[in-house]
């Protein structure tokens, strides 16, 4: 049988977990330590739930990366002038509180005394990095975020679902071609194209001003692709609606842009892991110092166990 590997969004993960647990969880010497409490459960949740044989917990590398920048100067600019409008639009945001900063550190030493794999692409996003893991995999992948872009992965022939988490993980949405195309009228194949017409504020995509998801749906569906879409813009003989054209037409610089930002990259050059879930910790008594400085007894003997069940 082959092997299922679930990646993680793991920015998406502690975030979460950041925003969802006090900061009256500490060390002993009062750091907080929420973040790497609530994300060592997350994943112990996942890993019990659904048993993959390989994991990989991916990271950004670079969240706001310079060829989307150059591409699209609105992407997530936002982010960088107000953090505070950004935590509004999107309780994910990557504006790493002062509180937050210090907690990463831990989580990434606590996961490599477990021997769980950290992947990333140099300059790219942790979602270009799970991109590029979900192609070179054989075997079926469960992809583990809150965002919406992660979508486009989604494809039955490659046994690719994504767990969203965007309500919680213990509420979290399994979605399948099915389920997206109920959802939002379109399967993962589409889902890229239909998010760039309908935008997303909480990545400064702007899309097309009066389309919304209801139509952008509903052009994805009628000219296959957004390329089809364009090619009936500029065929004066199709039968696209004239407040439909106009709306494309003055969205003209935008559309010839956006594919490329919104789209993640499979080819990201992401550094190679060894994925195999450990059954018992690589480095015991390392997580045993980590467990006793940061107060991580109880999360850490839980992911133990559930490693080894």
């Amino acid at each position: 049988m082959a092997e299922r590997l679930m990646l993680l969004d793991t920015p998406t993960l502690y975030y979460r977990a950041y925003y969802g647990i006090p900061e009256s969880v500490t060390a002993p010497d009062g750091m907080p330590v929420n973040a790497v409490r609530g994300t060592l459960d997350f994943i112990s949740h996942l890993v019990t739930t659904y048993r993959p044989d390989r994991l990989i917990a991916t990271f950004d590398a670079d969240w706001r990366p310079a060829f989307r920048v150059a591409l699209l100067p609105s992407y997530k600019a936002h982010r960088v002038a107000d953090p505070a409008e950004a935590a509004a639009l999107d309780p994910n945001v990557e504006q790493i509180p002062d509180t937050l900063g210090p907690q990463v550190p831990a989580l990434e030493a606590v996961l490599d005394a477990f021997g769980l794999a950290r992947g990333w692409a140099e300059e790219f996003e942790a979602d270009d990095a799970i991109a590029a893991y979900a192609a070179a995999h054989s075997g079926p992948v469960d992809v583990v975020t809150g965002d919406r872009d992660m979508f486009q992965l989604v494809s039955d022939a490659r046994a690719v679902r994504v767990l969203n988490i965007a309500r919680g993980v213990s509420k979290l949405e399994v979605l399948d071609d099915a389920a997206l195309q109920g959802k939002y009228g379109v399967n993962g194949a589409g889902y890229a194209d239909f998010a760039t017409l309908r935008g997303d504020a909480s990545d400064g995509l702007p899309g097309v001003a009066g389309i919304g998801e209801k139509t952008a749906a509903t052009l994805i569906a009628e000219y296959g692709s957004l390329t089809g879409l364009l090619a009936a813009l500029d065929n004066p003989d199709s039968p696209l609606k004239p407040a439909v054209r106009k709306k494309l037409d003055v969205a003209r610089d935008y559309l010839a842009v956006a594919p490329q930002v919104v789209r993640v990259r499979a080819d990201a050059p992401v550094i190679e892991v060894d994925s195999a879930l450990p059954a018992t910790p690589a480095h015991p008594e390392e997580l045993e110092q980590l467990a006793t400085r940061y107060g991580l007894s109880s999360p850490i003997k839980r992911l133990t166990k559930a490693l080894a069940a």
